[in-house]
């Protein structure tokens, strides 16, 4: 009887589908998480002698490039409707401290390890470290807050500083990516006119674009949903939780569109969204909707990234990529993490915890696949994908195993000191 690859697909996609639903419960108190299922399938069932399809995130860039985007831009509009806690200086200020501190920390000293260590030039070193800086608001799922409430401070320092990282970081990372895409064009060179541009084009126009259409996005979709006095366009009285789709287009196509960060843009208008009717009970409705569409993503390319790594992805990774990696998580996240927390929010082990979980993931494939398609990077381009392909593995293995004992022991500890 002959198999065959449709067949094998469809049946893996059925599975697939039905384990990305009923995960999450089986596996909320083991050290196990839902990304390390999935990536583990990928492995096993590529190396089954089954029909199944190639996946080559370098041979496969365009839709590679699409499917991460879809869902990022996805992921981030659950994490901003899921945030409680109203925008603020003060509430957010861990927040701030992550963005503005460890981020440019994280990025400067990845750099330079991926230059020192691999010998790189500095425009392909910045590249790796602006795509490995972010933390990924898909994997960090694991460690993120719940569900909307009707509360406005009820979540721990922990998970809100992680959530509201994940959120941000994400638009403002696209900076130092375009950074290292302009330093690569100028010969690697720092002199010239492309700083200048630099800052005012892709740092300061395209965030502050990025910033006004969510605002905009979520301010009009908010009057439209709850308070239209067309009784058939308040869509939060139907319940369509396929609404927070639209939104989520809608921001990312426009902001995109006036040469802004649609990142940016989609986790503001999920927050603003969030902030017109804080308490109303749709706003679950859609933020059950884009999780769900976010697991089933999630699970799909987790799922193709295994079998990449052990079809041949990794054969381009040396010990020195390997320490890069390595010395991200471990070291360079955690310690750029700490030292931007000092007399900060929370208590010391809730810092660490924090500092700790910089997952990479979904985002940092693709910030490589967009920079790849705007540039050619020739001969070190199967190096940068294994480097990242190997620090994304990575990251799902160690933060998903450590995700619900490390959480479980911080929520005992406030538990106590409350």
């Amino acid at each position: 009887m002959h198999i065959t690859t449709e067949g094998v697909l469809y049946t893996c996609l059925g599975i697939g589908v039905l384990l990305a639903a009923a995960l999450p419960r089986l596996l909320a108190r083991l050290p196990v998480s839902v990304p390390i299922v999935f990536l583990t399938a990928g492995v096993v069932l590529h190396l089954t002698p089954l029909p199944l399809p190639e996946f080559d995130p370098a041979a496969d860039r365009v839709w590679v490039h699409h499917l991460t985007g879809l869902c990022v831009i996805v992921s981030l509009m659950g994490a901003g409707l899921a945030i409680n806690r109203p925008l603020g200086w003060r509430s957010w200020a861990a927040t701030w401290r992550l963005l503005g501190l460890a981020m440019p920390l994280t990025i400067g000293a990845t750099a330079f390890a991926a230059w020192a260590l691999l010998g790189w030039p500095v425009s392909v070193a910045l590249l790796i470290a602006a795509a490995l800086a972010p933390t990924d608001p898909v994997l960090a799922s694991e460690v993120r807050v719940g569900e909307p409430s009707a509360e406005k401070n009820d979540e721990d320092e922990v998970r809100f500083a992680l959530t509201s990282e994940a959120g941000l970081n994400d638009g403002l990372a696209f900076p130092f990516v375009l950074a290292a895409l302009a330093l690569a064009t100028a010969g690697n060179s720092w002199t010239g006119g492309w700083i200048g541009h630099w800052i005012w084009s892709d740092v300061l126009l395209r965030i502050a674009v990025g910033v006004a259409v969510g605002l905009a996005i979520g301010y009009l979709l908010g009057r439209l949903l709850f308070r239209s006095r067309a009784e058939q366009l308040r869509l939060a009285e139907q319940g369509e939780g396929f609404v927070a789709l639209a939104a989520t287009f809608l921001a990312y196509g426009l902001a995109e569109s006036l040469h802004g960060y649609g990142f940016l843009a989609v986790f503001v208008t999920a927050c603003a969204l969030r902030r017109s009717e804080h308490s109303h009970g749709y706003q679950r409705v859609m933020h059950a909707f884009v999780e769900q569409i976010e697991r089933l993503l999630m699970a799909l390319l987790l799922f193709g990234l295994g079998a990449y790594a052990v079809s041949g992805g990794l054969a381009a990774l040396t010990w020195r990529g390997a320490a890069v990696g390595v010395l991200l998580l471990l070291l360079i996240r955690p310690a750029a993490g700490w030292l931007a927390q000092l007399r900060g929010a929370g208590r010391p082990n809730e810092r660490a915890g924090t500092a700790f979980f910089g997952i990479r993931g979904i985002g940092s494939l693709f910030y490589l696949a967009y920079a790849c398609g705007e540039r050619d990077f020739g001969a070190y381009e199967e190096e940068m994908w294994a480097v990242v392909v190997f620090a994304v593995l990575i990251s799902v293995v160690i933060h998903g195993a450590a995700a619900a004992p490390v959480t479980s022991y911080l929520d005992r500890r406030s538990a106590r000191a409350s």
